[in-house]
């Protein structure tokens, strides 16, 4: 078993999709608020691999008003001691447009190492790196993280049917990332924390060393309010990975349950 695979689980869940977004949130109520926790476990067969966890709150930068999240990834037990996992993920973005002012990328996987920081021009269409300097990018590019909260707060009006495909351009490890997540239908899920009725996304993957088909990553995300992942399963070469949400907190909304 490579355990380095169990990191493919912790990192794709942070990358959080035709239709192309608009510059800015299309709803006024946003499903998310400054407060916001969400704690996943991750496991990779019967072993625990580790925890996924999420954070939003207010802040500033650049004399700008802004959210500011934090996603971390780390390993457990078994995993943590073959494969060391402490990855931080940050972004600054605008509470109205969801466009990233800044985004720092923190990563600790065994004995790599890596840390960068991007500054988004959004004006001039440009992102500077500290690692490779500047470059020209699409217009309204976001960051992982961003991408991850923008996400949310278009649904309602991005699917509308089964089959629809939401396309978000990401920029991530100096590249221009799109992000290209296709509605399955609505389901019934058993979780850790009850059930829920949920939607159902599969983000179109690349087949090839790690996974077999375009379709080998499923999302749940609940189908109320907010709109936050409940659990993900990414099928590998080698078996399967889940991510569970155990713990939330701050939410905008009551987490809509199945009583």
């Amino acid at each position: 078993m490579r355990f380095k695979t169990l990191r493919t689980g912790l990192l794709f869940f942070l990358l959080f999709t035709s239709k192309s977004f608009m510059a800015s949130f299309p709803v006024n109520e946003k499903p998310f608020i400054s407060g916001e926790e969400l704690v996943y476990i991750t496991h990779f067969g019967w072993m625990n691999a580790g925890f996924a966890s999420f954070l939003l709150k207010d802040s500033v930068i650049y004399n700008k008003k802004v959210y500011y999240t934090r996603a971390e990834a780390k390993t457990t037990g078994v995993a943590d001691k073959l494969f060391k996992v402490r990855d931080i993920y940050e972004s600054f973005f605008d509470p109205e447009t969801g466009k990233p002012y800044l985004a720092i990328r923190n990563i600790s996987e065994g004995k790599y190492r890596y840390y960068n920081e991007v500054t988004f021009n959004h004006s001039e269409n440009k992102v500077i790196s500290q690692k490779s300097g500047e470059h020209d990018v699409p217009d309204n590019i976001l960051d992982m993280l961003s991408a991850f909260y923008f996400f949310r707060g278009s649904m309602t009006e991005s699917v509308t049917k089964v089959g629809d495909e939401i396309i978000i351009d990401t920029y991530f490890a100096d590249e221009i990332f799109p992000m290209k997540m296709r509605y399955v239908g609505d389901e019934k899920i058993k979780t850790r924390m009850g059930k829920f009725h949920s939607m159902k996304f599969s983000p179109v993957v690349e087949p090839g060393r790690i996974f077999d088909s375009e379709d080998d990553v499923t999302i749940w995300i609940s189908k109320d309010n907010n709109h936050i992942p409940l659990k993900v399963k990414i099928d590998l070469i080698i078996g399967s990975v889940k991510c569970d949400l155990i713990e939330y907190r701050g939410l905008q909304y009551p987490l809509d349950k199945i009583k």
